[in-house]
């Protein structure tokens, strides 16, 4: 009988949650015995995990908001320290959400478990100088990016390009009609997908314009139909107050994602993983990034990129049209959808940004990849 191994995994948002869960899943596929506890949500649940505390629980964007809830983060984080403690796994998994997952890394160096870092922080655009903490406190990088990789390496730090799991998930069965008529729409109505992110926060902040520029549309083409897709970490006794403002009929959905995502004309989306996968369905979309006005101009000095949105970044291109902070306004997100919804071209544009985004991605297999490199981090514990 093989002993069995004892790891912990720490996702701390919805697309966090999502890379783990199939990482996890994949590595369950090859080595069942090893035992996975940790932080995450419904994805890692599936996958075969022991969630003791749900990433609900930290999923918080902006510097002022993850102020706001520091009490609240910084007793989970103690809870988990002391878990580490007491129960010493043979490998602790961090899962992007670097604020509160470096500071663990230094913990369990401390204590002797060995880090693997999946989903690097974004160093290329802000805050290099993690670069040195990663050093220090990850025993081994896997990261989604080729580009990334050249930038460990010649930190010298032990890192792996992995892929990007996307590559492999992401896809949908069904044409736009067939996902539509799923949803229980008219398949000959035009349906416009309102995505404002899984972090309150963000929905706070994105939501009620969408639903003032959704409004604006709807005035003018009472053929359109508008959807929610309700995000991981969130219920409808939250979104409904925000919803409640709004004379639109909105159908809030939780169907199978992608299908949700194929069943859009358009999608206006919060900045985030969920651009990727909008992307690499072909669906037309506008990012829109927001955060409280203290976060925005601290960040702003901070960060050395030129784009927020995912897809810009991985292609180094402007493909898709981003509306940050102030520009998110109900008048812009009224003209630029508008736009996607009428403009002729728009479909053949989108199926354009999946194939650069597609080639732009790196290796398939991400998941399993990065499974057998936490499996050949674990034998190397013995």
């Amino acid at each position: 009988m093989r002993e069995a191994r004892k790891i912990v995994v720490v996702a701390g948002e919805a697309s966090g949650d999502a890379h783990a869960g199939r990482m996890i899943a994949a590595l369950k596929a090859i080595r069942p015995e090893i035992e996975v506890s940790g932080i995450g949500g419904d994805n890692l649940r599936k996958a075969g995990a022991d969630i003791f505390t749900d990433f609900s629980e930290l999923a918080v964007m902006g510097l002022v908001e993850v102020l706001k809830s520091y009490r609240r983060i910084k007793t989970i984080f103690n809870q988990l320290v002391s878990r580490l403690e007491s129960e010493q796994p043979d490998l602790l998994v961090l899962v992007d959400y670097p604020g509160f997952n470096l500071k663990l890394a230094k913990k369990a160096h401390k204590l002797g478990i060995p880090v693997f870092y999946y989903i690097s922080p974004k160093v290329w655009a802000w805050r290099p100088g993690r670069v040195k903490t990663i050093k220090r406190y990850v025993d081994h990088m896997a990261v989604l990016f080729p580009f990334e990789q050249s930038l460990y390496q010649q930190a010298g730090v032990p890192v792996s390009c992995v892929g990007h799991p996307l590559v492999d998930a992401v896809s949908s069965t069904l044409n736009v009609e067939q996902a539509k008529t799923k949803l229980g729409f008219d398949p000959e109505r035009r349906v416009l997908g309102l995505f404002p992110g899984s972090r309150r926060s963000e929905v706070e902040a994105l939501l009620p314009v969408m639903l003032q520029a959704a409004e604006k549309i709807h005035h003018r083409h009472f053929d359109l139909e508008v959807l929610l897709p309700l995000a991981p970490g969130l219920d409808l006794e939250f979104i409904q107050p925000i919803l409640s403002r709004s004379s639109l009929p909105i159908k809030v959905v939780s169907a199978d994602f992608y299908d949700v995502i194929r069943s859009c004309d358009a999608i206006v989306a919060a900045s985030g993983t969920v651009t990727l996968e909008i992307a690499l369905i072909g669906v037309p979309h506008l990012i829109v990034y927001r955060v409280a006005p203290m976060s925005y101009r601290i960040l702003k000095r901070l960060v050395k990129i030129p784009y927020v949105g995912l897809c810009n970044i991985v292609t180094e291109k402007a493909l898709i049209t981003e509306l940050i902070q102030d520009e998110v306004t109900a008048d812009n997100l009224d003209k630029n959808l508008a736009q996607l919804l009428t403009d002729p071209q728009t479909k053949a544009r989108a199926e354009y940004i999946r194939q650069e985004v597609l080639h732009a991605l790196g290796p398939a297999g991400g998941a399993e990849n990065a499974a057998r490199a936490v499996i050949a981090m674990l034998d190397k514990t013995k």
